[in-house]
């Protein structure tokens, strides 16, 4: 069936360019390189936190496109690029800079690994928009996988990791590498929130855990922030698990059901 012409309206709209939610891509853009050039300079904290701020901007500039009705073609192409510098190439760049570049080849290797499963999963994210369930990703997520590896950085930068050596930090920190880009191409189902609407109403007991959540992560910041990216880097397994026993649950209950009858027509054939 061949595809409906579209309207004028339409075709404007997928055309236009809008300014608001270009704007907070844009910081997303920048707060990626800006990450690049703290590394560079080995302000690796500086470089950690600007990554976790263009996780923010990235996370505004499509709820603000579609609070105010300014989606377009070009502002999601331009979404995606941002993503690649910011969640692709960053991370690997500062965590290479930071711990990996002493490691040899397989420093370099582990950060290429990362960068190719962000390129990948933003390239599977972008064709299976239609696809897939939205309450879902389809592996994890570029910009939680890239503030797993800011958050290890942060919190060993921030001295909280002075009980292991250096060289078994680097090599967590090779793991972490390989862990992020290899579960971004996996079809393990990670939590989108995507369900979450902010013109929705909501109870008040969800107020009271948004500002538990602000409270819990001020009293610490590097360490509950890659304690929950920790969890939620882990929760797709969890889910895909529980799905799979479920699964098989049902499967044996099926079996049970299809088996019965037969054993009953069998007994009453009997002489």
């Amino acid at each position: 069936m061949p595809d409906l012409p579209l309207s004028p309206e339409e075709t404007r709209r997928r055309r236009s360019i809008y300014l608001l939610p270009n704007a907070f891509t844009t910081a997303n853009l920048f707060a990626g390189f800006y990450a690049v050039v703290q590394a560079m300079q080995g302000r690796f904290e500086v470089a950690a936190i600007a990554i976790f701020l263009a996780m923010v901007f990235d996370g505004m500039d499509g709820r603000v496109a579609r609070l105010t009705h300014t989606q377009s073609a070009f502002g999601e192409q331009y979404d995606s690029l941002a993503d690649m510098i910011s969640f692709g190439m960053a991370p690997a760049l500062v965590m290479y800079v930071w711990a990996l570049q002493d490691l040899g080849r397989w420093g370099w290797l582990a950060a290429f690994v990362y960068v190719v499963g962000a390129a990948l999963r933003l390239a599977r994210f972008n064709t299976n928009l239609a696809v897939v369930d939205k309450r879902f990703f389809q592996g994890l997520p570029s910009p939680a996988a890239a503030a797993l590896m800011a958050g290890y950085l942060w919190l060993a930068v921030d001295n909280k990791l002075l009980f292991l050596n250096p060289s078994l930090q680097q090599w967590l920190a090779w793991g972490i590498t390989v862990y992020a880009g290899v579960n971004m191409v996996t079809v393990a189902p990670f939590y989108s929130g995507k369900s979450f609407a902010l013109g929705r109403s909501v109870p008040f007991w969800v107020i009271l855990v948004l500002v538990a959540g602000f409270v819990f992560v001020s009293s610490n910041p590097p360490l509950m922030l890659f304690g929950l990216f920790v969890v939620y880097g882990l929760s797709g397994w969890v889910v895909m698990f529980w799905r799979w026993r479920r699964a098989r649950q049902l499967l044996r209950q099926r079996q049970r059901t299809m088996e019965r009858p037969g054993q009953g027509d069998a007994g009453e054939d009997r002489p």
